[in-house]
């Protein structure tokens, strides 16, 4: 199917996106993917730098006539959320993206599909090979572990990028233009267990939660989602009197809300219909609370070898109450931005085994002090129950400038080119301006992209049609970049 995406318009922009989805690129494990940029540059004769993180600057000279015109960044990032269904076998390490199309989009099959950022990447790839497209001086700037921590971001130094505007092509929403977005901070708590022998005149069972849409853990926030691992907890919770549980591994990446969740449990054979009655009256429940918003939703419980260890009653009571108690979902809304998620916290990954439990989240929020007041509050309900916490990878927001001059650029060019106005918003997803801008203040920063939806999960499709839109938009926008002063 890959000659089928080569042929959409612009073939360009398809062609590089196809390229790049043949190589791994994983957050943490870009080595390929920046030896591929780096390569793509020197190929270009274009001047070519990785720096001490690992992020690749291609810098291009205007065309001519264009000389005169501020230097622009272009930036997206290289690595891509790795998500797979359950049932699918596919190596990411490995393999390349199978792609397919879809009626007007395009998808993987089975995967994430690196839409986020790979369209992005591949405009700027694009642009920096035309001979065609008129544009001021270019700086590609391609960041890694955009997705798990920012770290390219962050670890970028001042002096190596001399633009006075940047272009972030990491928006999922083609009519939008996003000014802002929030900063995250990422919680880990554990805590120790002692492990029994089961019950005797026991039964196993594996209990199953899955369907699930799942999605960015930022953008899809505010939909009321279902999270497999607050549904594994509410159906053991409910049936708490008869099981006992041997093991939890729920959910994946912190960006992403959980889809699966998969526990081992055993049962006394004497309470084995009661608990079958209680924990389906609950999964009926789920169920339909779900029904319009995750209508694939399945839980299931199948009768499996008697796991040989179980927590203890108390171990087992803290654990369910502690996630029973955890807050998933908004936390607050904006009282600027009318609709802005301001504040929420996703309770990714659920694990536990071999006496250990370990739970991890991704607290968002455009505003640091609501960030730290909610990470607190999280922190506070871990340690009640004797968890040790761990705070780590804090990132800034960036904030919204309503007077950014590039701003007054992007929204003319918008009205000009689809006759009629852009939405002007700002995001809950993580976006890097605000970390760039700490080494870069005086840089003047926007955000667009093309639709992109299912963004970190299985599902995730990038509209046909919007791509085309977005690369023209780009194309004008880089043509009526303002004068150097």
């Amino acid at each position: 199917m890959s000659k089928a995406i080569r042929a959409l318009e612009p073939k360009e922009l398809w062609n590089n996106f196809a390229n790049l989805n043949e190589v791994p690129r994983g957050s943490k494990k870009e080595e390929k993917v920046i030896q591929f940029m780096a390569d793509f540059g020197k190929k270009l004769n274009l001047e070519t730098v990785i720096d001490p993180v690992g992020n690749v600057i291609i810098k291009k000279p205007a065309t001519k006539g264009m000389e005169s015109r501020k230097t622009v960044v272009l930036q997206s990032h290289l690595d891509m959320v790795h998500q797979k269904n359950s049932n699918t076998v596919f190596d990411f390490d490995t393999e390349g993206i199978k792609m397919i199309i879809d009626g007007d989009w395009v998808k993987a099959e089975g995967t994430t599909l690196g839409a986020d950022n790979g369209l992005g990447v591949a405009a700027i790839m694009s642009v920096l090979e035309s001979k065609t497209i008129q544009h001021p001086a270019i700086e590609a700037l391609f960041t890694i572990d955009e997705e798990t921590g920012m770290t390219g971001a962050m670890g970028l130094l001042g002096g190596y990028l001399n633009g006075e505007i940047l272009l972030n092509l990491d928006t999922e929403e083609d009519d939008e233009i996003d000014i802002g977005c929030a900063g995250g901070i990422d919680i880990t708590a554990q805590n120790p267990y002692n492990a029994v022998n089961a019950p005797s005149n026991s039964v196993g069972f594996n209990v199953s939660v899955t369907g699930l849409n799942g999605g960015h853990s930022g953008m899809d926030i505010h939909k009321g989602l279902g999270n497999a691992n607050k549904i594994m907890n509410r159906l053991l919770f409910c049936s708490q009197e008869f099981v006992r549980i041997s093991e939890i591994n729920g959910g994946s990446l912190r960006n992403a809300i959980p889809r699966e969740s998969f526990a081992l449990i055993s049962v006394k054979e004497l309470y084995k219909d009661q608990f079958l009655k209680a924990i389906n009256k609950i999964a009926k429940e789920i169920k339909n609370e779900l029904k319009t918003i995750d209508p694939n939703l399945e839980i299931t419980f199948e009768e499996t070898t008697v796991p040989k260890k179980v927590m203890t009653s108390i171990s087992q009571n803290t654990l369910l109450k502690t996630l029973y108690a955890l807050h998933n979902g908004v936390y607050r809304m904006s009282n600027d931005m009318e609709g802005l998620v301001e504040t929420s916290n996703n309770i990714a990954r659920v694990i536990v085994e071999k006496e250990l439990i370990k739970i991890l989240c991704l607290t968002r929020s455009s505003v640091e002090s609501s960030k730290f007041d909610l990470a607190n509050t999280l922190k506070a309900t871990f340690e009640l129950s004797g968890f040790k916490v761990t705070l780590s990878g804090s990132y800034p927001g960036w904030k919204p400038n309503v007077n950014s001059p590039i701003l007054k650029v992007l929204s003319e060019s918008y009205e000009k080119l689809f006759n009629s106005k852009a939405n002007v918003v700002a995001c809950h997803a993580g976006l890097e301006c605000g970390i760039l801008g700490t080494n870069y203040p005086e840089m003047d920063m926007i955000s667009f992209g093309p639709t992109i939806q299912g963004a970190h999960s299985p599902d995730e499709r990038a509209n046909i049609k919007s791509a085309q839109k977005f690369w023209k938009f780009l194309l004008n926008i880089l043509e009526n970049i303002p004068f150097k002063k």
